[in-house]
């Protein structure tokens, strides 16, 4: 950039910055668009644009009339991936540099926050529902359940055994209900995290060994870390719960019989950053995703999969992911998911402990640089 004035400007943007040369390469890009690309800007300065990032809509002609008549370009609703992570759906906005014949200005905006915001607003209140229905269901409805069981062992106490099936399907049926209830009451009564300094590669050790001595067993489960990735600020009983639950979804989502394969994922994301309706701002970069190979989540379904009582199982609660993103909202963080068949990511958001983010940073910076 021209002046140091400039040059803050360029590093202050919220959202991924690109310059495009007359050439159709990498002239300059700012640290949100390092981090989005996931390398440093010393290796990607003169290299082929559309090479480093994948636009999925025919940008090349409305690309070459926007530089010729010096007239921006607006595209919007597409998915642009970096070949190091999936594809996300962004806006771009392309208009012409002054001052540089043949330059053109990249501004990237991910519409994944927006979408996760709303998501987040969504479950927040459906989560404040569900909270009241619990406790009206406890109350109106455990201590019943228990007479009618009570009294159905007592029948069965003097009925042949012929007759006993029916007292056995009361008894059965009424204590599935009230385990129900009891999950119903799990999903109210928890308790606000108690935060502290979490290395999280530990709880996803601590869950991967439980999975696979349970319900993981069949399930191949590979470790792919990002080994400096700094502590974060969390409850580890409650971030293992939601571990947990995520490698209990994929296990149970694979075929019994053949298995299937989970990658627990870990990386430092510095540019992603969460921008409140307040106008409050937190920094989320530390991300965790569990990414199965299963059939994927059901389209009807697929929106709503965080919201209480939405289950893609025949017997499923529909509470376990509810109880899952309720935490991570109550960490300050986000929790997003992207499902086609044979690939489903749940990714967790989640701020850095206080104090240790410099180690990382320099060597994140050291690793770009030699790559």
């Amino acid at each position: 950039m021209s002046t140091e004035a400039d040059s803050m400007i360029w590093s202050s943007l919220p959202v991924p910055a690109v310059l495009i040369d007359e050439n159709e390469r990498i002239g300059d890009l700012n640290p949100a668009a390092e981090g989005f690309l996931n390398n440093s800007a010393k290796w990607l300065r003169g290299q082929p644009i559309w090479d480093r990032l994948a636009v999925d809509a025919p940008l090349e002609e409305s690309l070459a009339r926007a530089r010729e008549q010096g007239t921006p370009l607006f595209v919007n609703d597409v998915d642009v991936g970096t070949g190091s992570r999936a594809p996300v759906v962004c806006n771009l906005q392309i208009a012409p540099l002054q001052g540089r014949p043949g330059w053109m200005v990249m501004l990237i905006s991910p519409r994944e926050l927006a979408g996760r915001m709303t998501q987040s607003n969504s479950v927040k209140s459906a989560a404040k529902s569900a909270i009241g229905m619990a406790e009206m269901l406890a109350h109106e409805i455990k201590n019943p359940l228990a007479g009618i069981a009570g009294a159905a062992q007592l029948l069965s106490m003097s009925l042949p055994k012929d007759d006993l099936e029916l007292t056995d399907l009361i008894v059965a049926e009424t204590r599935r209900i009230v385990k129900l209830l009891e999950q119903v009451e799990q999903f109210g009564n928890l308790s606000p995290p108690e935060l502290q300094p979490v290395n999280l590669h530990d709880v996803l050790d601590r869950a991967r060994r439980s999975a696979g001595l349970g319900f993981g067993a069949h399930m191949k489960i590979i470790e792919d870390y990002d080994p400096s990735l700094p502590l974060a600020q969390g409850d580890p009983d409650q971030l293992l719960q939601v571990v947990l639950n995520l490698l209990k979804n994929a296990s149970q989502a694979a075929d019994p019989n053949k298995g299937g394969t989970i990658r627990l994922h870990s990386f430092y994301e510095h540019s992603f950053r969460l921008r409140r309706a307040d106008g409050s701002g937190q920094s989320l970069p530390l991300q965790i995703e569990v990414i199965d190979d299963g059939p994927g989540l059901p389209d009807d379904i697929r929106g709503d999969i965080f919201d209480p009582f939405v289950s893609g199982r025949e017997n499923g609660t529909g509470l376990g992911l509810a109880l899952v993103s309720k935490i991570i909202s109550d960490h300050g963080g986000w929790i997003s998911v992207d499902s086609v068949p044979g690939r489903t990511v749940f990714r967790i958001s989640l701020p850095r402990a206080p104090g240790a983010s410099a180690k990382h940073t320099a060597q994140s910076r050291a690793k770009k640089e030699k790559s």
